[in-house]
């Protein structure tokens, strides 16, 4: 047994919460991914020193072995209750972000609008400012508590440094809407040319105190805010709705549709920080299907 999947093991007896078939197949899969990491050429001697490069590597495995959704699904869980017990769920994205509900859940809508009644419970501004940006332009939680709205607003659009966001990928977002250069304007003000983070906090605790704050006033899951800026984005980019929506589908468009719903998903592909125009599927709904 290597050193990490000692301090695995160490992690899980100390942390004994689930059923005992629950512990066991945690142990099982953590032993496993510490073999795969080390596996991929990394020397990581303790569980607290996880970084996002180990997970990606063995995602990337998982998916080049051609594993199933629920086993990918599965072993992430194993992986979030490890970062979870290490204080590090910060490094952690959702599923999706990782591409692997593409495809697997396309009929799915996880939209969902923002609720103001409950925003307006938010007690720090800066927290409440995060979450409208979110549902405003996409933002992931971590790329809203980091954002500095002097220094993204391009006029024209918002740029997100390389720093601030997965991957450091830098990413251009359309400024395309009245209410959306107004929050911004709001943004700007209530940061004071800063980013929303307190001159107090770093980001590990703003992004607590975040979590704390939202799920008191009952905001969950904000992800389906990006889910709904996608397409409220895809409507205003092609003048019809996704099949998400129950909107146009390959055999309802003509040839020039066609081509539109081609661009405007490789539009929204860049402004939401992704690679693959096929991720669109899981915020849009596949139009070939």
């Amino acid at each position: 047994m290597d050193a990490l999947a000692y301090d695995l093991k160490q992690l899980c007896s100390r942390n004994r919460n689930g059923s005992k078939s629950t512990q066991a197949n945690r142990l099982r899969i953590l032993s496993l991914v510490a073999t795969q990491i080390a596996d991929s050429g990394f020397k990581l001697d303790k569980a607290r020193s996880l970084k996002p490069k180990h997970i990606g590597a063995v995602l990337e495995k998982w998916k080049a072995d051609k594993l199933t959704t629920g086993t990918i699904k599965n072993r992430m869980a194993a992986i979030r209750w490890w970062a979870g017990s290490v204080n590090k769920t910060s490094i952690l994205q959702s599923n999706e972000d990782y591409g692997i509900e593409a495809r697997a859940n396309t009929k799915t809508d996880k939209s969902h609008k923002l609720n103001l009644d409950k925003l307006d419970a938010i007690e720090c501004p800066k927290i409440k400012m995060a979450v409208r940006l979110q549902a405003a332009f996409g933002l992931r939680r971590e790329e809203a508590i980091k954002f500095t709205p002097a220094a993204a607003d391009k006029g024209k659009f918002i740029a997100l440094k390389a720093s601030t966001t997965k991957g450091g990928r830098y990413r251009e977002i359309a400024i395309s809407t009245d209410r959306q250069r107004q929050l911004l304007n709001e943004a700007k003000e209530l940061a004071n040319g800063a980013s929303l983070i307190p001159a107090d906090k770093n980001y590990k605790q703003q992004l607590k105190a975040y979590e704390n704050q939202t799920l008191k006033a009952g905001l969950k899951n904000n992800h389906g805010l990006r889910h709904n800026y996608a397409q409220w984005r895809y409507q205003q980019l092609t003048g019809w709705k996704c099949p998400a929506k129950d909107g146009l589908k390959k055999t309802d468009m003509t040839t020039e549709q066609w081509q539109i719903d081609r661009q405007a998903r490789a539009d929204i592909s860049e402004e939401l920080g992704h690679s693959r125009i096929d991720i669109t599927d899981v915020y849009l709904g596949s139009a070939t299907q």
